[in-house]
């Protein structure tokens, strides 16, 4: 469709984003819509981005651009945090409502899904309440068609007085005819008639006055309807945007009254007397233009249902967890075998040929191969294998929907740690990245819960700790001892929840969740955003590792590292009872947690040789166990650690720091000494 930047932030970045460095002319559309709809999967269809997407809500509340050049124009596509509404307290509602009501797109596609249709309506018709132009996307159609919804698009098009499209965004179905009529009305070349809803008696006899009387007053903003003025103003009036801001005290004081009024005639707040009217609207509306063929349950959704139910439930996520480990363990055995191999016998010699070339022989030459021999490899020997595959299985479960069932099923475990289900949400985003799992608990109610959320997600083996488990407990020791790492990880972190919702005082509070069908995966949207992030290793990673293993190849053949052993013996050598050296490399894993493996053979390797490239040449078994058990169990990364204090505060996170490095401590020694030597 055009040309992309690569342009992207969150709301308080948005209008320096949105109209920096360009002269022709630009247009705004932005993108609306729950959070199991696919939106962001249209959003990243129109413009070539690869903004993660789940089936499950709560994952993040980021608002994403992209830049689309047609026709001597400039559109920037925003896809706005998936929201149930745009009213209410929660960051991804006051991120839709601020975004909307300031910024004031210049057209609004609002996604709607045809087996939610009434509660999606509900949004369209909030969004339309500020007065913005609408679209009506009506996407997944074929998952709707599936289970025998139909929807008729004519009636629903005739009833709302707007156009509705069909889509199916994964595969691009009708997605060219939509976005070539949002950009007419962007442009203003068509100018659809506004969608205005009408409500029962009761809410109109609050909205009618208030819009006369803003119309008397001469005070509504220009380009606003005085209905789209008048509704927002009943029911937000302390939390109003831009053009809804300076009222004088006269509009203030009719609007004050025209709540009361409504109030006192409910016996509710204006915002719940407005809500149940949409909904009642949306649902009248839903079920004339809705029909259903009878049909047998289809096998997705009575896998859903097994899926969240306490015993098929527990016995369907065992499963899935034994089978994630295994297709690890196999698929990621035999592929950091076939890097090492054609590493070794291709590219490890040309390498070595070129660098004494080069600068000869010598330490200067051993501290560059190091790097880019030993650490290439090591780093390549265990991201392609590991992390890549660990990816591509968290991409399928999330993109079948699968993630949302283990967070339902999980609520009633977490409550014994002082959370609720929707916490279980930072915990299963953790497993591909604690950053972002950490950003995530910015979403849950109160200080108590993000403060045990953010510890127990610091302990969630991500991907790249999952990379290190395998890559060395895997791979050295077996399947079973690897798959013990995750039971301990799982255990500890239960038992410190546990500890910390007794010492922490405050409840957890109740969660009312969605639960909607699985949904077929997507091969190309899986490996896309598997490959998202495994690039991210690739590029970011590798040459930290590269840099980092030279400096640790220079310490190693100037006889400095064994100075900086000495002061962590102690407790290296005497609690952990690890060598000094492997010691010292978990303290690069500060960087990155796999860095601290990758360093590990990187030293194994350039120590003895590109044939012994074993852990076991100079670890036990229990060394190595106990290695990754501490590495597992540690604060993950440095990154973490600046968003923890970023979303937990300075204080908050230094302590999550010392909680997780003492637990790591504890458990590695106490480890140490229960396992053989």
């Amino acid at each position: 469709m055009g040309s992309v930047s690569d342009c992207h932030g969150e709301a308080d970045s948005v209008n320096a984003a949105l109209f920096g460095g360009c002269d022709r002319p630009r247009y705004l559309i932005a993108l609306v819509g729950d959070p199991n709809v696919g939106k962001s999967t249209l959003f990243n269809q129109v413009t070539g981005r690869e903004v993660a997407t789940a089936h499950y809500a709560g994952k993040a509340a980021d608002i994403h651009l992209g830049e689309v050049v047609a026709e001597q124009a400039v559109y920037t596509l925003v896809d706005l945090p998936g929201t149930y509404g745009i009213y209410g307290p929660a960051d991804e509602q006051q991120a839709n409502f601020q975004f909307l009501g300031n910024t004031r797109p210049d057209c609004v596609l609002v996604v709607l899904d045809p087996a939610n249709l009434s509660r999606n309506l509900s949004i369209l018709f909030q969004v339309a309440e500020l007065g913005l132009p609408v679209v009506a996307v009506l996407n997944l159609i074929d998952e709707a068609r599936h289970y025998g919804i139909e929807v008729d698009v004519d009636e629903l098009t005739e009833m709302l007085g707007i156009p509705v499209f069909e889509t199916v965004a994964v595969d691009g179905v009708g997605v060219a005819e939509l976005m070539e009529y949002a950009l007419q009305v962007a442009t203003g070349t068509i100018s659809p008639q506004p969608l205005e809803v009408r409500y029962d008696d009761t809410v109109e006899s609050a909205i009618v006055p208030l819009t006369e009387s803003a119309h008397a007053l001469a005070e509504v903003p220009p380009g606003i309807p005085e209905r789209a003025f008048a509704v927002t103003l009943l029911q937000n009036l302390d939390k109003t945007p831009g053009p809804w801001a300076s009222m004088s005290p006269s509009l203030l004081r009719v609007a004050e009254e025209a709540r009361g009024a409504l109030s006192a005639r409910t016996g509710e707040s204006p915002s719940e007397s407005l809500a149940r009217a949409r909904h009642g609207e949306a649902g009248v509306i839903a079920d004339a233009v809705s029909g259903s063929a009878p049909k047998r349950m289809p096998l997705r959704r009575r896998l859903t249902a097994l899926s969240t139910r306490p015993v098929t439930g527990v016995l369907i996520l065992i499963v899935a967890l034994l089978s994630i480990f295994g297709l690890l363990f196999v698929i990621g055995d035999i592929l950091a075998r076939g890097v090492s191999a054609i590493w070794g016998a291709v590219f490890s010699p040309l390498i070595q040929s070129v660098v004494h070339a080069v600068v000869g022989t010598g330490p200067v030459a051993e501290t560059l191969l190091w790097g880019l021999d030993a650490g290439l490899e090591a780093s390549l020997a265990i991201g392609l294998p590991y992390i890549l595959t660990f990816y591509v299985l968290l991409s399928v479960l999330e993109d079948t929907g699968y993630l949302n069932a283990v967070a339902f099923l999980s609520d009633r475990v977490m409550h014994h740690v002082g959370l609720h289900g929707r916490a279980t949400i930072p915990l299963v985003a953790g497993l591909g990245c604690t950053v972002p799992a950490v950003m995530s608990i910015r979403l849950l109610p109160s200080p108590k819960e993000r403060m045990i959320a953010g510890t127990l997600v610091s302990m969630v083996p991500c991907s790249a700790r999952t990379a290190v488990i395998m890559g060395a407990v895997g791979v050295y020791l077996g399947f079973w001892p690897a798959f013990g790492v995750f039971m301990i990880v799982v255990v500890v972190a239960g038992i410190v929840g546990v500890v910390m919702d007794r010492m922490i005082p405050g409840a957890s509070r109740g969660m009312v969740m969605e639960m909607f069908p699985f949904r077929r995966p997507s091969l190309r949207v899986v490996w896309r955003k598997a490959w998202m992030h495994f690039r991210e290793f690739l590029f970011v990673a590798t040459p930290i590792v590269i840099v980092g293993s030279m400096i640790l190849g220079g310490l190693y053949e100037s006889g400095l590292i064994w100075k900086l052993t000495g002061p962590l013996s102690p407790i290296v050598v005497g609690w952990l009872g690890l060598p000094p050296i492997a010691g010292l490399t978990l303290l690069f894993g500060l960087i990155r947690k796999e860095f601290a493996l990758q360093l590990l053979v990187t030293l194994a390797i350039a120590t003895m040789g590109v044939g012994a490239r074993e852990l076991g040449f100079f670890m036990t078994d229990t060394q190595i166990f106990v290695y990754v058990l501490v590495n597992t169990l540690a604060i993950p990364c440095i990154s973490t650690l600046a968003v923890l204090g970023k979303v937990l505060g300075v204080r908050q996170a230094v302590t999550v720091t010392a909680i997780t490095v003492s637990v790591a401590l504890l458990v590695g020694g106490l480890a140490a000494r229960v396992l053989p030597a």
